[in-house]
Parts: C-alpha cells; structure tokens; sequence
C-alpha cells in the first residue's frame, strides 16, 4: 500500500482556491475539471492530486516553492497534509518504500515544454537533500544530479515548443538501502532522435552539445579540432536557421557540462576523445559531393575528409572509398559499386548517425558504471521515468510514430495498474467491486506491435524484402493488411470526406489521445539505420578509443541483418513494461499552460487536448468509480467522534461499531456509504463534505467550551502559585533586608570609630589610625577643588584654600593650573593678534609709568596705516617710489617762525620720514639724521623730531601734533630701529629752529588743552589732567 493518505487538509481547503484533489469534485466534468485547474493556476498554485497522482501545470516563471525550507516542511508527512507538491509525492514514494521494502517508480510523463526534465531534476534534488548523508553519498548524489547536464547535453535540443526537449527517453534507477540512504543508480536510455545529427525543421536546433562545443569551447582545444568559433560554419547547425537562442548560454552550459564529467568520473583522454568524436560529426557534415559524366558521386574536397579521418583515427582513403563507393560480396569475389550523389549523402548521413548514437549509448554506460554500487546486499529503488509525451505536429514522421506507440503502451500500463490497485482494495475490504467503463486500449497497441500483423511487423517485412521497397509500397501493404480496422485509415481507405484532409502518403492512426496522421515519408530508412558493411568494418578499426569501444560488439564476419530500429524499440518497451510491473507506480502529469511560453497565460484549449490524450479523466473516473473516499475506522471515528453524543469524547468499543453509531447519527443513507474489514467507504463527496462542514463547526463549539474550561482551570492554578509564590518572596525578601540592615550599621560603626580617631590625630604623622581619614580629607578637597578651579588667567581670587596637610601640594596644583591656563591662552593667539602684542609690549616699555595718557591707549589696537595709498597724491608716490611706504598718518606740523599750525601728512617708509603738503615734499628726514625724539609727560600729543643741523640752510627740529602719539612712535621705532631714541620729558623741551638758533615748547596743564604762541616766544602746550581710575 502507498501509506495513509489525509485528505481532510485538502476539505478544510476547498473553499480557498479551488480543489486540491480532483477526486473530491461534486462533478466529474471536464469543464469543472478545467475550471478548478484554471482557478488554482490563476494564484500560482502548479500542483493538484488526482488520488495519488500530481498534475502539474508548467507556469513558465520560478516560483519560490523549491527551497530547502520547503524540503524540510515535506518530509515525513502525509501525502495530503499539507498543500500538493512534487515534493509531497517523492516524500511518500520514499516513506513507503522504507516502511513497506519494496519497489517504486515515478512516471513523468507529458508533451514537450510541459516540464517534464524540470520535475524530475526536482525530485533528484529533493533526494539528495532530505535522504540521511554521508562523504561516500554525497559522491553518488552528485554523479545522479550531474549526469543530468551532461544526458542533457549530448540528447537535448531546443524544438518549436520547448528550448531543451529531451529527444530521448531515460528510466533512472535510484538504489536505496535499508537505511534509507541513496547509495546508486542506473539509467536506461531509450530511442535517441539520431535523425536530428543530420537534419532539423526550421526553427529547431542539433544537440546542445554541438554549439556548446563551438560557442563555449577554448581556442587551443578548437584548434586541435579543427573547429572554428561559428556555428554558420557548418550544414549540420544550420539548417534550423536558428543557432543562436537568445534564453540559451552556450558558453555557461559548456563549463557546466566539462566540470560534470569530470565528478562522473570521464578522464582527460576520453574527454578528448569524446568531443573529438563530435567535431567528427560537424565535419562530417561538411563533406560535400559532385558527380562526374555518369552521375557517380565525387569528393571535391579532402580537407574536411582529413579532419574526420584523424579525429576518429581511421584511414582517409578507406574513409572516402566508404563513402563513394558501396562493397558488394559475390562468394568469394568483391565488387566495388559507385554511389549517385544521393547515396553518397545518405551513407555520409548514416555514418553521423551511427557514431553520435553509439557514443550516446557509451555515454549512458560510463555514467551508470560511475553511479553503479557494487554492494551485494539487497537494496530497494525508486525509478524515475522522464520520457517524451505524446506528439503531434504538422507533419509526423516515424520519431513520432514510435512515441506515440510508447505513449500508447504506457496508458495501457497506466489503466491496468490503476484498476489493479483499486480492484485488489475493494478486495481486501470484502466491498464488492463495480465494473469501470473506461477506453481500453489494447486494440490500439495490438494494431502497432501484434506479431506477424501488426504495423512493425510490416514495416519489418517491407524492409527486408528484396526488389524495390519503398515507403508507398509499405503504404499499400498496411491498406492490404489493415484495411477493415476501426482505428486506421489512409486516403485510399477513408470516406470522400476524411480523404479531404489525407495526403496520398499518409496514413492516421485513431490513439487513445486523438487521432494523428503520419507521413510514411522516410519510414523505411529511418527503420533500417543502416551503415554499409565497409564502413562499419573501418569503423571497426578506428584508433578513437569510445568509438572503437562502441562498435566493439558488431562481429565483422556476421551476415546476419541487424533488428530494425521499431523492433528494438518495441523490445526496450517490453523489457520497461516488465521493470515497471513489478514495482509500485506514482504518476506525475505534465501539462504546458500556453505554447507562447509566458508566465500567466492559460490556454484552456490546449490544457483540453491534453488532459484528453494524458487519460487524466479516465484516471479520475476510475479514482471515482464506486467510492470516492475510503478511511480505515479508527481515524475517522478519531476525528469525526464529536459529531456524536455516544462517541463523544470517548468510544470505550470496537471502532467499527462506533463509526456505525457515528454514520447513523449523522443520517447517511445506506447506499451512501459501505463497511469494509478495516475501512468505511463513502460514495460521493458531497456526503463528506456535509460531515466536514459539520465537524468545522462543532470544532468551533467545542472549541470555545474548552477554551473556557481550560482557562479557569489555568487560571486558578496560576493564581494558586502566584499566590504561594508572593508568600515565600515576602518571607525571603524580608530576611535579606533585615541581614543587610544589620550588616549596614555594623559598617557604619566601624566608620565612624575610625574617622573620630582620624580627626583626634589629623595633626600627627600619618599612622594607621589618622591614613584613612587624611585620604578622606585629600579626596574631599580635591573633589571641591575640580568644581571651583578658576576659568581665566586673570582669576588670582577663587583658588581653594587647602588644610594644613595639602598647603604644599595645593600650591603645586596652583601653579600647574595657571600654567596650563597660559599655555592654551598663548596657543589660541593668531599671528595678527601676537604682532599686535609685540608692538604693544614695545609701546610700553617706552611710556609706561613715564606718559600720563599711556593707560588709556592699551586698550587701542593699532592698525597698519592711517593714509591708505589712494590718499597720497600720485606724485608724490612717483617721487618716492623707490622707497616701500611702511606708514602714513596725518599730523599737524607747528611752524619753527610763529609756530603756525599746518596740516601734513607724514609718511614713514624704509629709510626716511617724509613730510607730504598736497603733491608737495615739505621735508625729508633721514632716520640718520634724527638724533632723538621727545614728548612730554603729560596728556598732550606733542612729538618733537630732534634733527642733527650741520649746514645752517638745513631746517632744524621738527614739532607736530599727532592724535595716534604711541601708535605712531611705536611703527618709528621698530622702522627706524629708535627704540632708544624716545625721551618723555618733564616741563619743556629744547628745540633747534636751526642751526646756532634754539627755542623751547613748554607744557602745563590746565582746564582745556590748548597749543599757543606764548609771549616769551615759545610754544606753549596745555594738557589736561588723566582721569585716574
């Protein structure tokens, strides 16, 4: 059996979006089918059930449904807990295989570009991470989830419905041991679409591998391949007309697949060998032929003839004879007979052909031999089988023919497992089991494989026959054979107006699916995939090793005719028929939701045909036939005993007889429901749905009384606790107090005995008994010292005054402090602000305590000039241009005769003192010249210039009144370099009008200051009093 199956997560769901599982549907239409599909893809829900089968609508957009926090919610549960996913199948598959030691297997199976390749990467990658690990299973885990791109490179191909369609079928053992753990694998490949090496339909490409080779491959490793970096390059690539796919990475995918054969454990030299045995392929493609007068095939160029030979490492001259000419054997003799140029093409076809499948074969092989485990003991497997879905295009061909028929045999599978699974319950569970009408078709499969009638077989005889057999004379034989049959007709067979839509080379087939029409148009090649016997014995001798190894089993000598394709093909589906009878099935359906690829779009036509030809309703009309649902006893009764007052809350008797009073209760009809041996069986869904919705709201109502039960319950139990609890916290916090009051005052005591005892000895020498409180005393005043230091330089007053034992250590601080102070105040001066203080400190070491108005001029900064340079006439700037003007300042100048006042300006520059009227130089005085400066000590602004007078013409001493008196003397000093030469003078000071003639100017002070002649002819200067502060 395949576990217990919940179905109860997907009633409780019904009413959100859509249905969960199909088999709970009130009806079993197609519409309502679709319309539930449609719904639940409409809010990105991929996945639904029908029974135990998962239909999944490809959304053409990643959704983040595949994490490893996904991985983990999935395992271990019931199939139908949670939400569908493919993740909740392999996780029952796995379950049950390790509960019930048997056999499983997974068919994936739907048309191209549904998402086939995709679900079964995600079931691989679900294995290898929830199944138990170790460094040996990480290995093999990685060579089955690697040997996906490497199978998908070298047998996939972008077609017109899907960019990476697996043009193969693979069957995948996965080996389990009693553990559980994935210890090995095995693949079976099937059908490998070889006619695709040599041709492909507008809009498709060859094989991945080839533009991964081209685009992605390294310069030196082309260069040895003889291979250049361009598709276009070469017939085999190019005749799709679409080598460059813009949603393809060629050059990624080429790292992806050298890094995967290097961990499936494929060597450097077969690597080599391997894409050697490609590049063959593309050259073999470029192999162009002429024909000469007869019409007999030439090569008209050996240099792609070359590459080929040395790539597979056989003779080129054997290689071209292989190719031109076809070796006929009569007893002992051998004929060499020339192709036409149609034969040539078709042998150099055929050779592509044969040497890209066989290399796929040994591929398949060496990827099982990495993957194989060599441990004898039992082991048990899941099998996953990806294999193309039914097909039908404009034009089918015999790829599609033998796809179709495997589709066909899989149905046949599918139905009779189906019904086998049902049947053998019913029969377990003594319900009597109701015949299902469902499409049997066996008379579909009969029509394809019977022996000796069927189509193969046919296709068989036509192929061997001698004479000329050609694809409309097996035409003619099928009408011969099968003319009466209800599920074939030709156009020679069929009424005038089905014979409207049948070419005369075609034949249709009514499947199980639909109907679909073949082209016989290549069916006798195709089945044959013949090589002509002298290039399958050069072949036979190539120094390729993978090829040498490939064509290994063909026995030169044999003249026996190898199985046709269909043949072997028939015998591969019998052997997998066999494999998969014997295990346990899951079902996976595969359905595309548009053709256009787009993400959101639902095409309700073509989700129609294909729900039709996957047989999903048949499925469901078996999974609904008799009853749709079944539940062993003592898991309903389990979950629906509260519906019942005598099942409620507990059922003392055997479950089946308290589901029996359950089901009464409830009203069911008798022919709503069976009793089986273990299980109840209910008919339609309807009815459980009525119990569900029943229980749902009882749940609501048992819930509350519960609720309300439990909280009082929980609430006097805790009040009860948080009741003893404050008791026993009062108790322990009142002792904890009382200890830390009395350890409080014990300290407190000591203290205080002890500071006592500091301050009777504070005066004495430091000792055990005065050091704590001497520290106390230090530290206080420390404390009261950090808040009350003084803030400015200037601040003498605010110091603390320290006890006796701090006075020395106090004084240091002091110091420390003022010093610090000092330091910042002379770090925040700017350079401006210190040149200023410079002068200032000259000023007054020149007139401090000597001049009465000093005190008042401190606070004055002084400026750079009191004239600017716009204000002097530009005259006299040309006279004394070669001389730096350092200083002007206007000046009242007193005449030597009268002492007449005359407004000047006085201009210092580098080496003399000018005296400016207008544009005018009144004199100039050479600071060697000036023997001394003089200014009384009073208020005024008198300044006499003391000038030495040699020649009686020279002028003499020089009075001015300046208002700016120590700004001006001090620029002087520092120009002229006179700091000596200042004399501040106490009541008159002598001047030399000229020279041998002297005056006076004599100073007072008075009321008003006042500058006068006076009558004894000297200049008299009144000065008032400074204000003193």
């Amino acid at each position: 059996m395949q576990g217990q199956l919940d179905m109860e997560g997907a009633l409780t769901a019904r009413d959100r979006v859509g249905i969960q599982d199909f088999v709970l549907l009130d009806e079993t239409t197609e519409a309502a089918f679709l319309s539930n599909l449609k719904k639940r893809f409409s809010k990105d829900l991929i996945y639904t059930y029908i029974g135990t089968l998962l239909v999944s609508v490809n959304p053409y957009k990643e959704l983040d449904i595949y994490n490893k926090k996904q991985m983990e919610v999935y395992m271990g549960v019931n199939f139908f807990e949670l939400p569908p996913h493919i993740y909740a199948l392999a996780d029952n598959a796995y379950q049950t295989m390790l509960t019930e030691y048997n056999n499983h297997f997974i068919l994936i199976s739907g048309e191209s570009g549904a998402g086939k390749t995709e679900a079964s990467k995600k079931i691989l990658q679900y294995y290898a991470v929830t199944c138990p690990s170790t460094t040996l299973l990480n290995t093999v885990r990685d060579k089955m989830l690697m040997s996906n791109p490497v199978l998908e490179a070298f047998g996939n191909a972008k077609t017109l419905k899907n960019d990476n369609s697996s043009r193969f079928g693979k069957y995948m053992d996965i080996q389990f041991d009693s553990q559980g753990d994935a210890v090995g694998g095995h693949i079976l490949n099937y059908l490998l679409e070889k006619s695709r090496v040599v041709h492909q339909n507008h809009g498709e490409r060859n094989f991945h591998i080839f533009y991964q080779l081209v685009e992605g491959g390294e310069d030196d490793l082309l260069h040895e391949l003889g291979l250049e970096k361009d598709a276009q390059h070469y017939n085999y690539l190019t005749q799709g007309e679409c080598a460059i796919v813009s949603s393809i990475n060629d050059r990624n995918d080429w790292k992806t697949v050298k890094n995967a054969l290097q961990i499936i454990n494929i060597d450097e030299i077969n690597t080599n060998h391997l894409f050697g045995i490609v590049a063959s392929v593309l050259h073999l493609g470029n192999v162009q032929f002429d024909s000469d007068s007869k019409g007999h095939a030439l090569l008209n160029n050996n240099t792609e003839l070359r590459w080929v030979s040395n790539l597979l490492g056989v003779d080129a001259q054997s290689l071209q004879e292989g190719l031109t000419y076809r070796k006929i054997e009569a007893r002992t003799d051998q004929v060499l007979s020339p192709f036409t140029i149609d034969h040539a093409i078709y042998a150099r076809d055929a050779l592509a052909k044969a040497i890209y499948g066989q290399t796929f074969t040994w591929l398949v092989n060496r990827i099982n031999e990495s993957m194989e485990n060599k441990d004898p003991s039992r082991k048990t497997v899941i099998g996953l089988l990806d294999i193309y879905g039914f097909e039908v295009f404009y034009v089918n061909s015999f790829e599609q023919f033998c796809i179709n028929y495997c589709n066909e045999k899989l149905q046949q599978l599918f139905i009779q497992l189906t019904l086998k699974a049902e049947q053998e319950e019913y029969e377990a569970e003594d319900i009597e089991w109701e015949p299902v009408q469902f499409f049997n078709n066996k008379i579909i499969c009969d029509l394809v494989e019977e022996r000796h009638r069927g189509i193969i077989s046919i296709l068989d005889e036509e192929c061997l026959r001698p004479g000329d057999a050609t694809d409309l004379t097996f035409l003619e034989r099928l009408e011969d054979k099968m003319g009466n049959h209800p599920h074939f007709v030709t156009h020679k067979l069929a009424d005038k107006m089905t014979r409207k839509t049948l070419e005369r080379g075609d034949f249709r087939l009514l499947h199980y699916a639909g109907e679909v029409t073949y082209c016989v148009v290549g069916f006798l090649d195709k089945n044959n995939d013949l090589l002509y016997r002298n290039i399958k014995d050069l072949i036979c001798q190539s120094k390729n090793a993978i090829v040498r190894e490939c064509f290994a089993t063909v026995d030169p000598d044999s003249r026996r005719r190898p199985e046709t394709v269909a043949t072997q093909f028939k015998s591969s589906l019998l052997k997998l028929t066999e494999i998969l009878m014997a295990k346990e099935a899951w079902y996976i359906r595969c359905l595309k939701s548009n053709e256009s690829k787009q993400p959101g779009q639902f095409d309700e036509a073509l989700i129609r045909h294909q729900v039709k030809y996957l047989g999903l309703m048949e499925h469901l009309r078996v999974r609904r036939a008799g009853f749709a649902y079944r539940r062993k006893y003592d898991v309903f009764l389990k979950r629906y005993k509260p519906l019942c007052p005598a099942t409620w809350p507990h059922w003392r008797g055997v479950p089946a007889d308290g589901v029996e009073v359950l089901v009464q209760h409830l009203g069911y009809l008798p022919y709503e429901y069976k009793m089986g041996r273990t299980k109840i069986f209910i008919r339609h869904p309807r009815t459980l749905y009525a119990t569900e919705d029943a229980y749902e709201k009882c749940k609501h109502e048992l819930a509350t009384r519960l609720q309300a039960k439990y909280k009082g319950y929980r609430a006097k139990g805790e009040f009860r606790k948080q009741k003893e609890a404050a008791t026993k916290i009062e108790t322990c916090w009142r002792g904890v107090q009382a200890r830390k009051e009395r350890e409080k005052r014990a300290w407190a005591v000591k203290v205080i005995k002890k500071f006592i005892k500091g301050y009777m000895t504070r005066g004495q020498a430091k000792c055990t008994d005065n050091s704590e409180y001497l520290a106390f005393v230090r530290q206080n005043y420390l404390n009261r010292l950090k808040n009350t230091l003084p803030k400015t330089v200037l601040d003498k007053t605010t110091w603390q005054s320290p006890p006796a034992v701090l006075t020395e250590t106090s004084e240091l601080l002091r110091k420390l402090h003022y010093r610090l102070m000092v330091r910042k105040y002379v770090r925040g001066i700017t350079p401006q602000r210190k040149a200023q203080f410079q002068l200032k400190l000259l000023t007054s070491s020149i007139f401090k305590g000597k001049k009465e108005s000093y005190p008042q001029s401190v606070a004055q900064p002084f400026v750079d000039t009191r004239i600017s340079e716009q204000d002097i006439n530009i005259r006299v700037l040309q006279m004394i241009r070669n001389e730096h003007i350092k200083y002007s300042i206007p000046v009242i100048k007193y005449d030597r005769k009268g002492f007449k006042p005359r407004p000047r300006q006085l201009i210092l520059t580098q080496t003399a003192a000018y005296v400016i009227e207008e544009a005018k130089i009144k004199q100039r005085v050479l600071y060697t010249s000036l023997k001394g400066i003089s200014v009384s000590n009073l208020t005024d602004s008198i300044i006499v210039f003391h000038i030495t007078c040699e020649d009686p013409k020279q002028k003499g001493d020089l009075v001015m009144q300046c208002d700016h008196l120590f700004e001006f003397l001090t620029k002087l000093c520092v120009i002229a370099n006179k700091q000596n030469a200042v004399k501040v003078v106490q009541g008159s000071i002598k001047i030399e009008i000229q020279a041998g003639k002297e005056s006076a100017v004599d100073f007072t002070t008075g009321q008003e200051p006042m500058v006068y002649k006076a009558k004894n002819g000297h200049l008299m200067v009144v000065a008032t009093r400074a204000r003193t502060r």
